[in-house]
């Protein structure tokens, strides 16, 4: 049983971390602006599939590295990938229980709602300027929604996580 736990603590850690990788890859130019939020998509999925074990302190710690891999602001995602997580958390059950198209729907809100987060955490702290184009990844995040959602919950069945 030990071996078991590990093992699913691993491939669930090993997910997030690969998703992290994707997450700040640079891109070039404009089209950075309708990178998915990669690292969001997992969360909310690993959330929703598995409350028990992933919640609203893994986003924050989630969100702290991506703040040091991208040398912004400590804090600033980790706590806007916190209030975002929260919302997926506390409603769990509805979510689960959405079709797929619907769920897509409520992840590129709440992608949308991620980058208007972190642009006003920032605008908090430094001058920036937000460009409404970067709204367009809640639109990329919601096309490859099915297509995450389907591959975690291989993975998930796959490794007999519970």
């Amino acid at each position: 049983m030990a071996h078991s736990d590990w093992t699913s603590r691993m491939v669930i850690w090993g997910s997030f971390l690969l998703a992290l990788v994707v997450q700040t890859i640079p891109w070039p130019g404009t089209l950075d602006l309708l990178r998915p939020s990669w690292l969001l998509l997992v969360t909310c999925y690993w959330v929703m599939a598995l409350p028990h074990r992933v919640n609203v302190g893994t986003a924050f710690t989630l969100g702290l590295l991506w703040d040091l891999l991208l040398g912004s602001t400590l804090g600033i995602r980790g706590m806007m990938m916190s209030i975002v997580i929260y919302l997926v958390a506390m409603n769990f059950l509805v979510l689960r229980n959405m079709a797929l198209w619907q769920q897509a729907i409520i992840i590129a809100l709440l992608a949308m709602g991620l980058e208007v987060f972190i642009f006003c955490g920032e605008y908090l702290i430094q001058d920036v300027a937000f460009n409404p184009l970067s709204l367009w990844s809640g639109v990329i995040s919601c096309i490859l929604w099915p297509w995450m959602f389907l591959l975690l919950r291989r993975v998930r069945r796959h490794w007999h996580i519970k």
